[in-house]
């Protein structure tokens, strides 16, 4: 009888243990963090009290006349940049030191400077304009804003684009060192 009770009492053990164990791999692969109830609405408008960069110094007055499609692709900007400055840091932590293509400059030049440069103006032309009736002019300066931001939005794609082939290749010389140098 007393067999009987231990195999029962460690069957419910085990089975407890495996079930909160799935359960937690579960909660882990679609992304969720179990005791933690944060609902963030992708579709809701953003707020520009609550907006934060990670990456980028921007001026929250200067985005007070924006569209919420160019906050939104600010937004997905400065997530960009933030993984490409967290590639860095990678190889930084590892001692490689890759050297500033061109591209890499002109990109940086025209996050940290340019791009406050253009939303500043964009600002203060929308505010002095405000009431005149030039509608199509400032139709005009958030085209132009428009351009700006797709061009640097492109660039980050293509750099980050070069930066997964090149740890792809970086993947394939290893796996070539070691299939050529094993047995």
């Amino acid at each position: 009888m007393s067999i009987l009770i231990g195999i029962g009492i460690v069957t419910t053990v085990t089975t407890f243990y495996l079930g909160k164990k799935g359960w937690q791999a579960f909660h882990k692969a679609v992304g969720i963090t179990p005791g933690v109830l944060v609902y963030q609405n992708d579709n809701a408008p953003l707020s520009l009290s609550k907006l934060s960069w990670q990456q980028l110094s921007l001026n929250k007055k200067h985005l007070k006349n924006l569209p919420e499609q160019q906050l939104r692709q600010l937004k997905r900007i400065d997530e960009k940049v933030s993984h490409y400055q967290a590639y860095q840091t990678a190889l930084q932590a590892q001692h490689k030191t890759p050297a500033v293509t061109e591209q890499q400059f002109v990109l940086n030049k025209m996050l940290h400077t340019r791009l406050p440069e253009m939303l500043a103006s964009h600002y203060q032309f929308t505010n002095i304009n405000t009431n005149n009736g030039k509608s199509e002019k400032r139709l005009e300066a958030s085209e132009l804003l428009q351009s700006v931001l797709d061009n640097i939005e492109q660039r980050l794609d293509r750099l980050l684009a070069q930066m997964d082939e090149e740890q792809l290749q970086e993947l394939r010389v290893m796996k070539h060192y070691i299939n050529s140098h094993g047995s």
